[in-house]
């Protein structure tokens, strides 16, 4: 099997809900990290699993909209409390949506808010 990853980082605002976490639950920034990870075995004509570029335009994208916004004021996050978890799993069904080759059979996207807490979040197509 063949992976690729391509990595961003960001920085980013949001407060936690729905429990008590002390400073977690005061309006704070994170310097977020982001990998996207495509797994697949196969690759294609040119000997690539995808077309980079492509992988890069989506995640400058991505960058450009997080960047800079509190999460909990985004659509994607209305009813939900703003963790890494739940930021994972967005950010993976999103870019997968983007970013659809045929030979990519799972997408796996990890974001880190500091140095030493990840989550991360697997999709399979």
């Amino acid at each position: 099997m063949y992976a690729l990853a391509v990595k961003r980082d960001f920085v980013a605002q949001h407060f936690l809900i729905g429990g008590d976490w002390g400073a977690e639950n005061q309006w704070h920034s994170h310097h977020y990290v982001v990998e996207l990870q495509l797994q697949g075995d196969a690759l294609d004509q040119h000997g690539y699993l995808v077309d980079i570029v492509k992988v890069d335009e989506e995640m400058n994208a991505m960058v450009a909209f997080y960047k800079d916004h509190t999460l909990n004021d985004l659509p994607a996050f209305d009813g939900l409390n703003p963790s890494i978890e739940h930021f994972a799993r967005i950010l993976c069904v999103s870019l997968a949506q983007e970013i659809a080759f045929p030979n990519i059979h799972t997408y796996v996207v990890t974001v880190w808010e500091n140095d030493i807490a990840w989550a991360s979040y697997t999709l399979r197509a």
